[in-house]
């Protein structure tokens, strides 16, 4: 019996499903850049094609990403008043690592050095997480959660016949509801009889 055992094995052992779930986040947060002249890009960024339970598996993992690079936000803001704009390696910079300054600035960016360490722990790729960093995080800042969305496909996949779906961030493709603007209802005019002069 399977008691308290979390997650689908998806015909996997542990490292092969780690490898994969990886290998699927990286490539998700990747497509928020799309290069338009690479002919194998692919069309919409923010989505990838997968099957229902893939995308069922994966979207905790790359949710508590983005949890992740939101939460380093705060340090990165907080880091920016001691931060300097000298050019590396110059007399400038040189002078500003050696003063008390680099040292507060270096208190406070830790926590957020921290976040980008655990983010590359879990994707093993640095053009994921600088992505995740710099775009996602931004673009989620004010959202609670539910940062994806899955969508099913009506076609089954050619060769197993596999349920797909689709794994998309939401706020690029959201459907807007236009709202019908309310007339108000039309009052009817009485028209009462003026009484007869007698």
């Amino acid at each position: 019996m399977r008691h308290k055992v979390s997650g689908r094995t998806l015909g996997r052992n542990a490292s092969h499903r780690k490898a994969m779930f990886r290998n699927m986040a990286a490539s998700l947060i990747k497509t928020m850049e799309i290069d338009t002249t690479d002919k194998t890009a692919p069309k919409v960024e923010g989505r990838i094609v997968t099957t229902v339970p893939k995308a069922k598996e994966l979207r905790p993992f790359v949710e508590k990403l983005i949890t992740l690079a939101k939460k380093s936000l705060v340090s990165t803001e907080a880091a920016a008043q001691y931060a300097t704009t000298y050019a590396r390696n110059s007399t400038e910079w040189k002078e500003w690592r050696k003063s008390e300054q680099w040292q507060k600035w270096n208190q406070a960016i830790a926590p957020s050095v921290a976040f980008r360490r655990r983010a590359f722990a879990a994707l093993r790729d640095k053009d994921a997480v600088r992505i995740l960093f710099s775009t996602l995080a931004p673009k989620f800042v004010d959202r609670p959660g539910g940062y994806t969305r899955i969508l099913k496909l009506a076609k089954p996949r050619l060769g197993d016949a596999g349920a797909r779906a689709i794994i998309e961030f939401v706020g690029k493709n959201d459907r807007v509801k236009q709202k019908k603007e309310r007339t108000a209802p039309a009052v009817a005019v009485e028209t009462t009889a003026a009484p007869a002069a007698e």
